[in-house]
């Protein structure tokens, strides 16, 4: 990066990262340029992070092929980060921040270069104790399991709530989240696996492929079922998920894989539930950085902790087209980006 002064906060600005031109055809195709490129003048509501880590998410690399036909071009794509904030106001310059953003990779630069600029009140100081790759895999996953709750109704102590693909990076946040705030937990998984992350209590783990789960959840809820259902597969898991709710319950719902499924109205409106759309690109900068500012002080008490980032799933620039096919491969660890090479 290079920086040019020309009077308070007016800087030309230059940074080093991923460059998509043009959407690509499939993921295998993607095509990411690294290269130096300039980025506009910091403004006064603005800061510049020297990034130090940068999470690789699903969404990158769909944005990339044209999923997302909002997305501009040309960009830098990521939506995740950790850094130090370089320029901006004197009570966040050399702080060290992480954040995340709807907006961030997609209708404009990310994450996925040496420097970014953002608003000031996006960015969330990294709690004592978490390092910057770690800080790095919070956001995406945290952000989409909080605004679920949040939506659905924060569960309460002694609610239940039952995750439908448990060990995946949204079902383990909220299986977090959810026990942070004294709630049962009850995950389902495809075949037998034991739960993956860290929670605040127990989690007692369903198999769907050996067991009937609305009668395994009946039976641990004494017959009532799940107050919260949060469904993070999409439509495999559908059916299981809607038989397994309680009078009154709540369904999240923020994937798919078959857009269509069989919608039982009368099971809808007898048993009063409410469905649950997430879908955290609408969300900007600064309302995600909201979300993070309300998860930091679990992180900060360790009640709520980042995921493991092993030393594999680290990538340089140079290898961020295999960094992207992890991603969107099996890979099952949180793939990170790390400025060099």
């Amino acid at each position: 990066m290079s920086l040019t002064t020309e009077r308070p906060r007016q800087l030309q600005v230059s940074a080093r990262g991923l460059r998509l031109y043009e959407k690509a055809p499939d993921y295998a195709a993607i095509r990411l340029a690294v290269e130096e490129y300039p980025l506009r003048a910091v403004a006064a509501h603005e800061v510049l992070v020297e990034i130090h880590a940068a999470a690789v998410n699903p969404s990158d690399a769909k944005a990339a092929t044209g999923l997302m036909p909002y997305a501009v071009f040309p960009r830098t794509p990521g939506r995740d980060y950790s850094g130090k904030v370089v320029v901006g106001p004197e009570t966040l310059v050399d702080k060290l921040v992480f954040g995340s953003s709807g907006d961030l990779g997609i209708r404009q630069d990310g994450s996925h270069a040496s420097h970014m600029i953002v608003e000031a009140d996006a960015v969330v100081e990294i709690p004592p104790g978490i390092g910057a790759r770690q800080a790095a895999g919070i956001g995406v996953p945290f952000v989409t399991a909080w605004e679920g709750l949040r939506r659905a109704g924060l569960p309460a102590e002694g609610e239940t709530v039952m995750i439908l693909g448990l060990n995946g990076k949204v079902g383990q946040a909220a299986a977090q989240i959810a026990s942070w705030r004294g709630a049962r937990v009850i995950g389902v998984v495809r075949r037998e696996e034991s739960h993956a992350g860290h929670a605040n209590g127990p989690v007692e783990v369903i198999a769907s492929n050996t067991t009937d789960v609305p009668a395994k959840v009946r039976e641990l809820t004494g017959g009532k079922g799940a107050d919260i259902v949060f469904n993070t597969v999409g439509d495999p898991f559908y059916e299981i998920g809607q038989k397994s709710m309680a009078v009154g319950g709540r369904a999240i719902f923020i994937s798919v894989i078959d857009r269509f499924v069989s919608f039982d109205i009368l099971a809808f409106y007898k048993g009063r539930h409410t469905y649950v759309g997430i879908d955290t690109i609408a969300l900007g900068s600064v309302e995600t950085g909201a979300i993070l500012k309300a998860l930091a002080p679990g992180f900060a008490d360790g009640s709520l902790r980042p995921f493991p980032i092993i030393d594999s799933a680290v990538y340089r620039f140079d290898d961020a087209h295999a960094a992207y096919q992890a991603v969107m491969g099996s890979s099952r660890n949180r793939v990170v980006l790390v400025p060099g090479g």
